[in-house]
């Protein structure tokens, strides 16, 4: 099991059959609402329990898709598309230690033009 939380601690939560690896999207979306590159890891969503959820807030960014956050600290945290069984889970608000691995870059060819993409994990234009 791994836990995790938004900054504040208004948003924790527990998971069970956590992906080890992690997604890096860059989008303009992901990285409007990211600040940067979105980094996400996944599990089913019914294996994800809320321990405490005062600040959790979802937004719904597009037709197939919301976004949770924490409404107090502002933390971006979730993905959800609409009618999965998954959720993308921010990896960066995952308690360490953990054992996430990069696993691969999607819509690289919507990338900010002020960095470059350093690593070794395949790199895919668009999803």
């Amino acid at each position: 099991m791994a836990t995790g939380r938004c900054e504040c601690g208004d948003v924790a939560f527990e998971v069970t059959g956590l992906r080890q690896t992690v997604t890096f999207c860059h989008c303009s979306q992901c990285r409007r609402t990211s600040g940067h590159q979105w980094a996400a890891t996944n599990a089913p969503f019914d294996q994800l329990t809320f321990t405490q959820d005062r600040g959790l807030r979802w937004y719904t960014s597009s037709d197939w898709a919301k976004r949770g956050f924490c409404g107090t600290c502002g933390s971006s945290l979730f993905y959800r598309m609409n009618d999965e069984t998954g959720i993308g889970i921010a990896a960066g608000c995952i308690d360490s230690p953990n054992d996430l691995k990069p696993g691969k870059h999607i819509f690289c060819a919507d990338k900010g033009t002020y960095y470059e993409i350093a690593d070794d994990a395949p790199h895919i234009e668009k999803y």
